[in-house]
């Protein structure tokens, strides 16, 4: 059950945005084994001068089109499949939406199974 929230400055289109979410899933069903159509995810656009992106760091040069991807989700993932899901990601951004890797920034949040309510007030999981 990954959640994922992408952040990024406002003036993409749907079809942009629609295959950022699509490709991101894809490449968690590739890489970290999450199960078909578990597909939780938002998008936040952001004003101008409301995303920082750190310019250089990490000798990374990142433009205004950087796209910051949060994934929550259950943990015991190895270090193996994780990079293979960050290389997947920019792999098929870049593809798909031509997205420069430079401009795609992950971070995952591991969490234990019980932390999850998919809804009713339940821990499906826990």
């Amino acid at each position: 059950m990954p959640f994922t929230q992408i952040s990024m400055n406002k003036g993409t289109s749907i079809e942009y945005r629609e295959t950022l979410m699509e490709q991101i899933y894809l490449s968690m069903r590739a890489t970290v084994d999450i199960p078909e159509d578990d597909r939780f995810a938002t998008i936040a656009e952001l004003e101008p001068g409301n995303l920082n992106n750190s310019g250089n760091y990490a000798g990374i040069e990142r433009s205004e089109n950087v796209v910051f991807i949060q994934i929550t989700l259950n943990d015991g993932r190895t270090t193996e499949q994780k990079k293979a899901l960050y290389t997947e990601i920019a792999r098929r951004l870049e593809a798909e939406l031509e997205t420069r890797p430079e401009d795609v920034v992950i971070s995952l949040i591991e969490v234990a199974a019980q932390d999850w309510s998919l809804g009713n007030g339940v821990a499906q999981y826990g």
